[in-house]
């Protein structure tokens, strides 16, 4: 088989990418540009990708195509339904980051919770040197014991949140975005303005759909505590930046952290940019879902997608 790989630059330097090869002929392109897409993959049997967009306008000429795997969990940069009148197999994989993503959840909030820039600055900046106490307390922080800890959409990635919020000894309930799910026997499930008037975090775990989409706007963050956090980690287009903007320069919330982002990269003239004390707002480029291991098991998910579509086993399969 002929594979190819289009934008092998999102997986990282670091990973390697030959356990691929006990599948077929590969070749690797670093980043695929739109205009690239056609003439790249007219001959391959498998198309490889994290989110070059494919669809009718540049698989048309790929006649040898028989399937698309992703190096993700969502599929919403494939046209699933030409892929199905094309009778080309679309295989994800999910549940690589799970871990990933719920550690990097709370390395975002202990940054912002505990103050750890200004910290680590002041002492850097040897003004700790010249103190005449041993301590130095300008930025107050809480414990996370005896707070409530929001969580919006109890998936894998969710209820692994929760499974930690409450080891921190945090009283966790979560909002149902779908409606129908009532999985989190542990947790106690509220409606959507209970979740907002008595979280301290509240924490962002669902998929981008049509009950997402702007979920988080300024009227929902003028019915959350000022002191409140909040913490996105499932897409960027849940919340409003323009809104949050706005919500933290007024101090309707404390902070924010967002790993996911209206537009990715980011625009330049990105409303987060003016934030006005951009201590209450951490961003991270999208890299929850990509710690070493994750990426690691990624690769191996993808080689057993391959397999099975050789062995005419379905698996993981979306089309």
């Amino acid at each position: 088989m002929k594979i190819c790989v289009l934008d092998a630059a999102t997986l990282g330097e670091d990973i390697d990418l030959k356990p691929l090869e006990v599948c077929g002929e590969v070749k690797v392109y670093s980043l695929t540009k739109p205009e690239e897409v056609e003439d790249r993959i007219r001959e391959v049997d498998v198309i490889l990708t994290n989110k070059v967009v494919l669809g009718e306008h540049n698989l048309k000429g790929a006649k040898s195509l028989k399937l698309i795997g992703l190096f993700a969990t969502g599929y919403n940069n494939i046209d699933l339904e030409y892929a199905k009148i094309r009778n080309i197999g679309v295989a994800n994989v999910a549940g690589y980051s799970t871990e990933s993503v719920a550690q990097h959840t709370f390395a975002m909030l202990f940054y912002l919770i505990e103050h750890m820039k200004s910290y680590d600055e002041y002492v850097k900046s040897r003004e700790y040197v010249k103190s005449k106490a041993f301590t130095f307390i300008a930025w107050p922080f809480h414990e996370l014991a005896g707070k409530t800890f929001g969580i919006v959409g109890l998936g894998a990635i969710g209820k692994k949140v929760a499974q930690i919020a409450s080891a921190f000894g945090t009283r966790v309930i979560y909002y149902s975005t779908s409606g129908n799910n009532n999985s989190g026997q542990d947790y106690e499930r509220v409606d959507f303005e209970t979740l907002l008037k008595e979280s301290d975090i509240l924490s962002i775990h669902a998929p981008l759909n049509e009950k997402t989409e702007r979920l988080i706007d300024y009227s929902v963050m003028k019915k959350m505590k000022p002191s409140s956090i909040l913490l996105n980690l499932g897409r960027g287009k849940i919340v409003v930046e323009e809104d949050l903007m706005r919500a933290l320069n007024e101090e309707i919330i404390a902070a924010a952290a967002l790993d996911v982002l209206e537009s990715e990269p980011m625009d330049e003239d990105s409303p987060l940019f003016k934030v006005e004390d951009q201590s209450k707002l951490l961003i991270t480029p999208h890299i929850g879902w990509s710690s070493v291991e994750a990426r690691q098991v990624l690769v191996q998910e993808v080689v057993r997608n391959i397999q099975a579509y050789k062995q005419n086993k379905v698996r993981n399969r979306v089309v």
